[in-house]
Formats: structure tokens, C-alpha cells, sequence
């Protein structure tokens, strides 16, 4: 998106916005004239009864107050009656209303208010039953700040609050980072910030290597300096090859003038512009800005492919797979989706589809009464506009191939995990723990997760080790303190949610187990996501022998926990992989076949949960090698700290110091003294 439209609003994080006006019925959960435990058809008639026949938004929830769906409507009586007739409706539907035992309503002035009112509910409640965008990141953008003398280039995600020219939204961060590298070399545009340039006396490395005018030092005049910014907007703005002709008359020029440097530099500076031209990809003649979307299905998995194009130039795509059942077809999921995708972000005057909606005109009403400027919703036909169409359905099928054989393998493989350790049914969710210490120093617990789509790096935990009654290098005692804290914390939040998996077919059959809470399971017809991996582990890895198995086994049972099949993971003769010994309470130790792909798939979550803990264990490493003695002086704050070094030099020389000593550094008094002498000496 250009400097132009930076001033457009961005979208308010509240349920309803301040322009859409919403009035809450009085009635949302009044069922207290029904039957205890009522639900279904005759809690809906209930409701009919008094709703109205203008727009607004409706909640189905279930009997513990959950959110099972989140629907608008044109007219909120008609829409609600048609749930009291089962008569044809899809199986998803008929759960929907059975599970229902109360309802929720928001009225608004107007449809369009009722879609976005709608997105924004989906978006925060989550609902079982809805269409769900599982990845909400946000973009990022190039910023040419406009609140300094010397404008910088400069990545940007978040809320655009600072005062400059937005270009973007670009697919990644890699794509921003690529073009900002190639755009310091053709327009020497500093990407410092502005205590670093107030701070120089000297040019930086960037300006020998010609990445950068060096403003800060003078090097360029001011004037100059604003006249290579100006080519940079005007690069970005899609005036790309009018840029291109001046610097060839400037180059033929220098040479000319047998100045011979600076036509090189204008060689590079042209040479840097068409790198960032490759980049990227199609670049449409006719179409300065748009979003394109496509969407595909097959095998109960969408995948919707979105283009960006801004300025006339194509800043990358991105594929979204997004949550919906089965029955929804391919125009009903990509208007949900598309409701939820703006939510949080501006739309661009012009939005492609690969589909016709039923609700097309009122989604681009909404759109365009949130925006400053009119959004078309378009589904061409012919022409450019159809090929970037095309080419966007041509790798939203790609991306969803490539997305059902990487689900399928990891299927097969939880399927052999089951199989091999004699669970009960395929695990959704597996735990696996190790710690990383040297000599006890530092410890860290590490857990990472997988799920049916891989690895699920959202619900990674680290655990500092706390305990002062460990004996430095115990990997038992740090083991028990992490399981520990784990579990507490799930018997905490989600009580009463033990796995239905937590029964061994070998070693334990006799193992109870426990009911797994609606909510966690996955609807019949929904193939199993990361996005609905439960809390409670399927199965827990150790990273260790017998002895840690045996720790862990015995911190469970001591907050009756028995029904969470655990197993151990020691390591072979030599510590080769592919010997390693499996450890399962009740079993002989065992080995798996050495080209078996579980075994693979076992030590690739080991090597996973390794380099987790390992990267925490040094990270914290760090941050105690550069921490100071002086920063846990109450009261000792950065101006006395450097009165301090400056005087004694370190703060080794400091803990030594007597009282008198310390008094002679500037800004000590005899008070302060005595307390940091206090710190160092009990």
C-alpha cells in the first residue's frame, strides 16, 4: 500500500466498533422458563418468539456456556426459525442445533454492520462450528519514516502509528528483508536508527561497502539525500521505470565525462533495482492494486492462495488453510474467510476471486464503509485480471497437494506410533521432554508438541529450574520438578481431561480411562489439525532410561495421575541413533526396527526437543554471563552503577570495597555505601 493511504483507519480491536452502533437485546440467555437441561429445536422456538425482523448477529451456545456458532442475518427471525426445521439440513448443522441450549443476540442498523460485527466475533470466540482463519499474523510493510531530516528504510509490522510511507503489505519478512537489501543498494538509504545516526562521527561500514549516502556525517548534502529518498517512494509508488531512464541518462552522462566512479555507481544502482524487479514474480501491466484470491479443495482440506499487488508490482502470496467442515463448499468458506481477513486490515480498491459469493455485494458494502475509498469485489472473467485469477488457483492446488501429503505422512506415522507403543487410537497430541544443564548450572526443562500436522511450536514450554534443594547435575530431581509444574498447571486449567488414548493395549489393559470433554473432539467429518490439538498429552516422550521413567512415573501417581502413557527414550551403545531402547512401564525394553520410519520419526521429536532445551539452556547462559552484580542492588540505578565501574573499574573491585572506600565515588552517601557493602557481605 502506497504513502497515500496512510492515513487509513485501522480496524478497532473491540467487539463492535465505535461507527457501528450495535444494541444488545434483553433477552440473550433467558431460558429460565425451560426445563432444566433443555435443548436443541425447543430451545431455538423459545427465542423466535421475541427476536425481530431486522438485521443483526446470533451465538448458539452449549449447556457449559461455550460459543458452538456465530451467524448474521438480514433478518434475525427468519434466519433463527429455519434452525427449528431438521428437515434437510447437513449433519453439521443437526450437531449444531442439538448441542444448543442458549442463544445469544446482537442487533445492528444494517447487513454490512452485521458481517463485520460477525467476523470480529468468529475471530475472538473461535466457534467449533464456524469457518476459522488459523493464521492470523500480521503483515509486514516498509516504512520510509517521515518524522526525521535524514528518512530511514525500515521494516514495520504492527499497528502504523509512526509518521512516514507505508509500502506493502508483503507475503513475509523474508520478501521485506530482500527487497530493502537491494533497494539500500540502489538508492543508498540509510536503515539505522536515529540514536545510532545522532551518534556517528564517522560513516559506517554501509557506506564503504556503497550501501548508504552516509547523511549522518554529511557526506551527502540534504538535498541530495531528500532527492534519493523521493526516487525511492517513486520506485515503490510503481513509477519503477521512469526511475530506471534517469539513472541510464545519468549513467551515459558520467561516462561522457569519462567519470567513469560514478557511472559505476549508477551500473549498480540499475543492476540492484531489476534484482528487486525479479523478485518479483508477475508483474501485471494493468493492475496497480489488488488482492487475488483462490481457494481449493480436496480431501476435506482447503487451501486459499492470496496474491498481493500494489503499485503494480507483485509483493509475494501466501497460502491459508483454513478450518471448515466439510459440508461448507468452496464460495461459503471464502466468504467467511474473506469477513475474517480484513478484520484487522485495510482492503485495497480492488479484491479478486476465483469464486462467485451470494453475499458479494454486501461484503464489498462493508469493505467499503470501513475503508476511505470504494473496494470493489470482483470475479473476472477474462483477460489479465483472469490470469492472476488462474495463477493464483494454479498454486493454491499446488500448496493443498503439498499440504495432504505431508498430513497423510504424519497420519501414517501417528498411526505407527500407536501401533508400536500400543496405544489405544491414533495420538492427537504428543508430549516430549528433556533438560539441558552444565554441572547444574542453569538449568532448563524443555517440552515441545506434535500433532497431526507436525510440530506444534505454539504450545513449546521452557521450565527454569526453581528448586533450591537440588543437588547440582540431579537430572531425576529436574525432571520431577518439570512434570511437576506441567501437570499441576493442566489439572489447573483443564480439569477432569485425561485423555481417552491413556490406556496401553499391551503391558497395562486394565488401565481406566476417562471421557475426553466435547470440546476436544474432533467432528467425524473434519480431518484432525493442529489447530484443534488437545491440552492433555495422548502420549508423553522422556528423553532418558528406566531411572527417568521411573521419576516421572512417580510424580504423576502422586497427583493421581496413572492413565498418561509414558515412555522413555535412552539412547544406544555409543549413543548411535537408530539403537535406542524404548522404556514403557509393565513392558520388556524394546528396539525398533533400525529403517523403521517411527523409529525416525521418534528421534526426529528427541533431536526437536534437544535443540529446544539446549537453545533455552544458552540462552539463559547468556543472560547470566552479561548480567551485573550491581543490577540486584535495590536501589543502585544505571547513573550510580557507572559512578561505581568508572571508580573501582569492575564489580568484582566494587563487592571488595569497604564502606570508607565506597563513600569516595561520586554520588555514594554513607547510606548507600552501607547497603551495597551489605549486598556483597551477609
Amino acid at each position: 500500500m502506497s504513502g497515500r493511504e496512510k492515513d487509513m483507519p485501522e480496524q478497532a480491536e473491540n467487539t463492535a466498533s465505535a461507527d457501528t452502533a450495535t444494541q444488545t437485546l434483553e433477552f440473550e440467555s433467558t431460558t429460565s422458563s425451560l426445563p432444566e437441561g433443555t435443548k436443541g429445536v425447543e430451545v431455538i422456538k423459545h427465542f423466535v418468539k421475541r427476536l425481530p425482523m431486522g438485521p443483526g448477529v446470533y451465538r448458539m451456545l452449549n449447556e457449559d456456556g461455550d460459543v458452538l456458532y456465530v451467524g448474521k442475518a438480514r433478518s434475525l427471525k427468519k434466519r433463527v426459525t429455519s434452525y427449528t426445521r431438521l428437515q434437510g439440513q447437513s449433519n453439521r448443522i443437526m450437531r449444531m442445533i442439538m448441542a444448543t441450549s442458549s442463544m445469544e443476540f446482537v442487533e445492528t442498523r444494517t447487513e454490512p454492520e452485521a458481517l463485520l460485527l460477525e467476523a470480529n466475533l468468529i475471530k475472538r470466540l473461535r466457534p467449533r462450528f464456524n469457518v476459522l482463519l488459523r493464521d492470523d499474523k500480521s503483515f509486514p510493510y516498509i516504512l520510509i519514516s517521515g518524522d526525521h531530516d535524514a528518512p530511514a528504510l525500515i521494516k514495520h509490522r504492527g499497528a502504523r502509528n509512526r509518521k512516514g510511507s507505508y509500502f506493502g503489505p508483503f507475503a513475509s519478512a523474508g520478501a521485506v528483508n530482500e527487497t530493502i537489501n537491494a533497494m539500500q543498494k540502489a538508492f543508498l538509504i540509510r536503515n539505522c536508527s536515529d540514536s545510532y545516526y545522532s551518534n556517528r562521527t564517522r560513516p559506517c561500514l554501509l557506506y564503504q561497502i556503497k550501501r548508504c549516502a552516509a547523511p549522518c556525517t554529511g557526506e551527502i548534502s540534504t538535498e541530495d539525500y531528500a532527492g534519493l529518498v523521493s526516487e525511492a517512494k517513486a520506485f515503490l509508488s510503481g513509477r519503477s521505470q521512469l526511475i530506471k531512464k534517469d539513472l541510464v541518462q545519468a549513467m551515459e552522462a558520467a561516462s561522457e565525462q569519462l567519470d567513469f566512479e560514478r557511472a559505476a555507481v549508477y551500473r549498480d544502482r540499475l543492476a540492484a533495482l531489476s534484482h528487486v524487479q525479479s523478485h518479483q514474480g508477475i508483474n501485471p501491466q494493468n493492475t496497480e492494486e489488488a488482492d487475488v484470491f483462490a481457494i481449493a479443495q480436496e480431501g476435506g482440506q482447503t487451501c486459499i492462495q492470496v496474491f498481493f499487488f500494489r503499485t503494480g508490482q507483485n509483493w509475494g502470496n501466501r497460502a491459508y488453510f483454513p478450518k471448515a467442515d466439510r459440508s461448507y463448499n468452496p464460495e461459503e468458506v471464502l466468504e467467511s474467510f474473506l469477513s475474517q481477513f480484513y478484520d484487522d486490515k485495510p482492503a485495497p480498491r480492488l479484491i479478486l476471486l476465483s469464486h462467485e459469493l451470494e453475499e458479494r455485494d454486501l461484503l464489498q458494502d462493508a469493505l467499503t464503509a470501513r475503508s476511505d475509498h470504494k473496494v470493489e469485489v470482483a470475479v473476472p472473467k477474462r483477460g489479465e485480471k483472469k490470469e492472476l485469477v488462474d495463477h493464483a488457483l494454479t498454486n493454491a492446488k499446488g500448496a493443498l497437494g503439498r499440504r495432504l501429503a505431508e498430513t497423510s505422512s504424519q497420519i501414517r506415522l501417528l498411526k505407527g506410533v500407536q501401533e508400536a507403543f500400543g496405544l489405544d487410537k491414533m495420538p492427537r497430541r504428543i508430549d516430549v521432554f528433556d533438560n539441558s544443564h552444565i554441572m547444574g548450572t542453569n538449568a532448563v526443562g524443555g517440552m515441545i508438541v506434535a500433532g497431526p500436522e507436525g510440530f506444534a511450536k505454539a504450545h513449546y514450554r521452557k521450565f527454569n529450574i526453581k528448586s533450591q534443594d537440588l543437588v547440582p547435575g540431579d537430572d531425576y530431581g529436574m525432571m520431577r520438578e518439570v512434570m511437576g509444574r506441567r501437570f499441576v498447571r493442566l489439572l489447573k486449567e483443564v480439569p477432569g481431561g485425561l485423555p481417552e488414548t491413556a490406556k496401553f493395549l499391551r503391558g497395562n489393559p486394565k488401565a481406566e480411562t476417562k471421557a475426553v470433554p466435547d470440546e476436544t473432539v474432533e467432528a467425524a467429518d473434519t480431518p484432525p489439525s493442529n489447530a484443534d490439538i488437545p491440552e492433555w498429552p495422548d502420549l508423553v516422550l522422556i528423553d532418558g532410561g528406566l531411572g527417568q521413567l521411573s521419576a516421572v512415573r512417580a510424580t504423576l501417581k502422586e497427583m493421581g495421575i496413572t492413565d498418561v502413557p509414558l515412555v522413555g527414550i535412552a539412547k544406544g551403545p555409543d549413543r548411535d541413533a537408530g539403537r535406542e531402547k524404548f522404556f514403557i512401564s509393565g513392558r520388556e525394553s524394546f528396539m525398533l526396527p533400525e529403517r523403521d520410519p517411527v523409529l525416525y520419526f521418534v528421534q526426529r521429536l528427541r533431536d526437536e526437543a534437544h535443540r529446544f532445551a539446549i537453545g533455552s539452556h544458552r540462552a539463559k547462559r547468556k543472560k547470566a554471563i552479561a548480567a551485573n552484580p550491581l543490577d540486584e542492588i535495590a536501589g543502585i540505578g544505571p547513573a550510580r552503577k557507572r559512578a561505581l565501574l568508572k571508580h573501582f573499574g569492575t564489580a568484582k573491585a566494587v563487592s571488595k570495597a569497604g564502606i570508607d572506600d565506597l563513600v569516595e565515588a561520586e554520588g555514594i552517601s554513607e547510606s548507600t555505601a552501607k547497603l551495597i557493602y551489605d549486598h556483597f557481605h551477609e
